[in-house]
C-alpha cells in the first residue's frame, strides 16, 4: 500500500505551488492506493504530524478491511458534496495519477464508496516505466540544443548510472521511487561535493520535468537535504610566482624529438599562458581563440545579449606573442592554438596536461613550505584579482569575465575588493574614536586606547605609555 500526506493550500497561499510543504496553515489530506484505487481522504488537521498520524491509521483501516467509517470520530473527515469531490478529482489535482487503466472497478461495488473518495479509475493512467522517463528527458534535453558537455552529463548520469541502479534494485516505474529509494541512490555516488550538489540538482531536475508531464503525483526528490560543499577561497598567482611560472617555461620540453621544435613548444606554451593571465579567458575559451577576435591590441571576449561587443585591451608584449606565435602540429589559419580537428575538450586536456608538467617545474610554494596546488584556471582568477586589487568596479569586472550576474562574482572574488577593503578598514579605524575627547590627555595626538575596569574606574593606554586609571 502507497500512501502519503500533502496539502491543500489555499489560493493565497504562497507555499501553494509545493504540495509537500509542511508549514502553513493550509488543511492536510491523506492519499492511499488500495486494491487499483486512489482515496483520498481530509486529516481534519492544519498540522503535518497529526496528518501523518491519520495516514497510519488510515492504512491499518484499509489493510483490515474495515470500512473508513470505523476511524475515530475526531480523525473522520467529514461528508462532503459533490461539487467538492469533483473538484478533488479534477485534473489539476489528479496531476498524473499512475494506475493500470485496466482497472476499472465500479465506485458503487467498491467497499470504499460508502465512505471514502474513490478517483475514477476512466481518469486514471497507464504507469510509467523509469525506462521511458529517462528517454522522454534525454530526448528533451538534446532538442533544448544544449552544450555537448552538459548533454554528456546527463547521459553519464542518467543512462550510465541511474537506470543500472534502478534495474539493480529491481525498480521498473517511476512510481516506485520514492524518498528513501532516492536516499539509498545517493549513498552511491563516490565523487567530491560539488560534484554531488550539481548531480542532486540534475536529479531534482528530472523529477521536476516528471511531474509537469503527469508521469508521478509528486516530486520526491524535495524531500532531499541539500548538499552543501564547502567553499575554499579563490587563490591567484601573485606576481612573484607567476614570474616564477614564467622563468619555468625555459626548462619545459624534450629535446629528444617530436612534432615541433623545443623552442616553437615553450613559445607557444608561454604565449598561453600570458593570454589567459592578461585577458581572463578559461583555458577552453583561450584554446579555441579564434584569430579574428583579435583587433589591434583588443581581444573580443564575447558578445553579450545584449548585442554589444565585450573587449578587452592586452599588453603590447602579449600583442606581438599571438601575432608571431608559431605554428602547431596542425596548422590552422583560423585559430591560434587548436587545429580545428577532434573535439574541443581533447585539445584542453592536451594543455591540461602541459600545464601540469610546467606547475612542477615551477615548483610554488606556501610560506610553510607546503606545495601549492596550482591549475590552469588561477591565471583568470589572477587576472580578476588584480583588477579588484587595483580598485576596478566589480561590476566591470564581471562584465569582462561574462558573468551572468555580479553575485557570481561577488561569491569568488568579494575579499579582493580594494573598495570594501579600503571602506571596512576606515570603519576599523572610525570605531578607535568612539568615547574620546578633543585636547584631553598628554598628547592629543598619541593614540588612545582605552577600557573599564569596574568600579567606576577606566584603564587608559595613551601614546604607548604605562597605565594610568581615572574616575569615570
Amino acid at each position: 500500500m502507497d500512501s502519503f500526506v500533502f496539502t491543500r493550500h489555499a489560493s493565497d497561499c504562497k507555499y501553494k505551488r509545493d504540495r509537500l510543504y509542511r508549514r502553513c496553515n493550509c488543511p492536510k489530506w491523506v492519499e492511499a492506493r488500495f486494491n487499483s484505487e486512489r482515496v483520498r481522504k481530509s486529516a481534519s488537521t492544519r498540522l503535518w504530524d497529526e496528518a501523518e498520524q491519520f495516514r497510519q491509521k488510515l492504512e491499518e483501516t484499509l489493510a483490515s478491511g474495515r470500512p473508513l467509517s470505523s476511524l475515530d470520530s475526531d480523525l473522520t473527515p467529514t461528508a462532503s458534496t459533490s461539487a467538492h469531490i469533483e473538484a478533488e478529482t479534477s485534473p489539476e489535482m489528479l496531476g498524473a495519477a499512475i494506475v493500470p487503466s485496466s482497472a476499472q472497478p465500479e465506485p458503487a461495488q467498491s467497499p470504499l464508496a460508502l465512505d471514502g473518495e474513490i478517483i475514477p479509475s476512466s481518469r486514471q493512467r497507464t504507469r510509467v516505466t523509469i525506462q521511458k522517463a529517462v528517454e522522454v528527458y534525454m530526448a528533451d534535453a538534446r532538442s533544448r540544443n544544449l552544450q555537448t558537455d552538459t548533454v554528456k552529463k546527463l547521459e553519464r548520469l542518467f543512462e550510465k548510472q541511474f537506470l543500472p541502479w534502478t534495474k539493480t534494485e529491481g525498480l521498473v516505474y517511476l512510481d516506485e521511487l520514492d524518498h528513501n529509494a532516492l536516499l539509498t541512490y545517493r549513498t552511491t555516488w563516490t565523487e567530491g561535493m560539488v560534484v554531488k550538489a550539481k548531480k542532486q540538482d540534475r536529479v531534482v531536475g528530472f523529477f521536476w520535468e516528471s511531474f509537469r508531464r503527469g508521469f508521478i503525483t509528486q516530486n520526491p526528490a524535495l524531500s532531499l537535504s541539500k548538499i552543501r560543499p564547502k567553499h575554499i577561497p579563490t587563490d591567484y598567482f601573485p606576481r612573484d610566482e607567476f614570474d616564477r611560472i614564467i622563468d619555468a617555461i625555459v626548462l619545459y620540453g624534450d629535446p629528444r624529438g617530436g612534432y615541433l621544435s623545443v623552442e616553437d613548444t615553450r613559445t607557444r606554451l608561454h604565449t598561453l599562458t600570458l593570454l589567459m593571465r592578461w585577458s581572463g579567458l578559461r583555458i577552453r575559451d583561450a584554446v579555441t581563440l579564434e584569430r579574428h577576435r583579435l583587433q589591434g591590441d583588443n581581444l573580443l571576449l564575447y558578445q553579450a545579449k545584449t548585442g554589444q561587443s565585450v573587449y578587452v585591451p592586452l599588453p603590447p608584449e602579449v600583442v606581438e606573442a599571438l601575432v608571431n606565435i608559431p605554428e602547431g602540429p596542425v596548422p590552422n589559419k583560423r585559430y591560434f592554438f587548436w587545429s580545428g580537428n577532434g573535439l574541443p575538450k581533447s585539445a584542453v586536456a592536451n594543455w591540461q596536461r602541459s600545464f601540469r608538467r610546467l606547475f612542477q617545474l615551477a615548483d610554488i610554494r606556501k610560506l610553510d613550505g607546503q606545495k601549492k596546488r596550482c591549475h590552469p584556471h588561477m591565471f583568470r582568477d589572477t587576472f580578476a584579482v588584480e583588477m579588484l586589487l587595483a580598485g576596478v568596479p566589480i561590476d566591470q569586472v564581471s562584465t569582462l569575465l561574462g558573468h551572468s550576474s555580479v553575485k557570481v562574482t561577488e561569491r569568488h572574488y568579494a575579499p579582493f575588493v580594494k573598495a570594501r577593503q579600503l571602506q571596512l578598514q576606515a570603519s576599523v579605524r572610525a570605531a578607535w574614536k568612539v568615547g574620546e575627547t578633543p585636547g584631553e590627555g598628554p598628547d592629543n595626538n598619541a593614540p588612545r586606547a582605552s577600557r573599564s575596569v569596574g568600579n567606576g574606574k577606566r584603564l587608559e593606554l595613551v601614546g604607548g605609555g604605562k597605565p594610568t586609571s581615572r574616575i569615570a
